[in-house]
C-alpha cells in the first residue's frame, strides 16, 4: 500500500490499454496497468511530488474522464473533476 499510489477501476467494456495509449499519445500522461490479478482491471496512477499539486491532480483526472468520455464508457462527465476539486477544498 502506497499512499501516493491509486488504483483506479476500469469501467467495465473499456479497452483498459487503449485508454493508457490515448492519454500518453493525447495527453502526455503515463498511468500503469494493473499487475498480476488486477492486470486489465485497474489502473495505477502515481501523483507525487510536483503531481500532486491540485492543478496536476485536476488535469489527470479531466484527461482519464475525457478519453473514457470519447471512448463511449458510461460515465457522468464532470463528476470526476468536481470530486477530486471537492475532496481537495475539504482537506
Amino acid at each position: 500500500r502506497l499512499p501516493q499510489l491509486n488504483s483506479v477501476s476500469v469501467p467495465a467494456g473499456v479497452d483498459e490499454a487503449l485508454v493508457r495509449r490515448r492519454l500518453l499519445e493525447d495527453h502526455n500522461l503515463e498511468i500503469d496497468a494493473g499487475l498480476g490479478v488486477l492486470a486489465g482491471k485497474v489502473w495505477r496512477i502515481g501523483l507525487m511530488g510536483h503531481g500532486s499539486h491540485l492543478t496536476n491532480v485536476l488535469r489527470c483526472v479531466g484527461a482519464v474522464e475525457a478519453v473514457l468520455a470519447s471512448e463511449g464508457a458510461p460515465i457522468a462527465t464532470g463528476a470526476a473533476v468536481e470530486a477530486a476539486r471537492s475532496a481537495c477544498a475539504s482537506s
